[in-house]
């Protein structure tokens, strides 16, 4: 295991949440004990159970929505939050419990050696976690295959919301962020800019409760939503435009 050194830059580990009291408690623990030095923040999607009140007991920093914006809005919140408090990295990681935090060094530690902009928990690179739903399992590569071709290099994982990036990649996502499922559609837009993205392989956990949502009609769904949505990016001059020079 990458060990996480104490001269790593400042770094937030972002933990969109909704409704999940059940594992909030248990993922801030164990994130705090491999990453110790960096920030934690949860962002309490309008959520009807304890996940907020738990998240304060913990000692993290919580930003309670006054209601539900979904994922895209919930981790967009955690981005501002990043840009506004000068975080140089910024390491997304679901509340669930599928994300390993044993894993977090190994994505910071690419990001902190320049090795991309934005660095990817894979869980399909070896093949060894593969959904045991076959409509699942279709839906995704789907969904991978066409994010592949539109980002012009293989990705493996799109639908993964575990991901580590700089300061430059924060500030973009904290501006413009996709909302209905932002993982495959925001891999494209930073490709298309020029930033640099990896992936890395994670054997990720089960989950501690809750299903899934991904099936094979909402891959093809949102494979048809990534398409039409680059396309329509492509008519325009810039997603991102650059600063004037002085």
């Amino acid at each position: 295991m990458v060990k996480y050194r104490m001269d790593h830059k400042k770094t937030l580990i972002i933990i969109p949440a909704y409704n999940e009291s059940k594992t909030i408690g248990s993922v801030i623990d164990e994130v705090r004990k491999v990453v110790s030095s960096a920030d934690i923040v949860v962002v309490n999607d309008g959520s009807s159970d304890d996940t907020g009140p738990i998240s304060e007991l913990k000692g993290v920093f919580v930003l309670n929505l006054p209601y539900n914006l979904g994922i895209g809005g919930a981790v967009q919140t955690g981005y501002k939050f990043a840009a506004e408090r000068g975080y140089e990295i910024a390491v997304q990681v679901d509340a669930d419990g599928q994300h390993p935090p044993k894993a977090i060094p190994a994505l910071i530690e690419a990001v902190h050696n320049d090795e991309a902009d934005m660095v990817i928990g894979s869980r399909y690179m070896e093949n060894e976690d593969r959904d045991p739903s076959l409509a699942r399992n279709l839906g995704k590569s789907l969904l991978s295959g066409v994010v592949s071709f539109l980002a012009g290099q293989t990705i493996t994982d799109s639908s993964s919301g575990f991901r580590a990036m700089n300061q430059g990649v924060v500030h973009v996502l904290a501006s413009m962020y996709p909302r209905d499922y932002p993982e495959p559609e925001s891999v494209v837009l930073l490709t298309r800019e020029k930033f640099r993205v990896k992936e890395i392989p994670v054997r990720m956990n089960r989950r501690m409760a809750g299903e899934s949502s991904i099936t094979l009609s909402k891959g093809i769904y949102y494979v048809i939503k990534v398409i039409v949505a680059t396309v329509i990016d492509m008519f325009e001059e810039r997603i991102f435009p650059e600063e004037p020079e002085s």
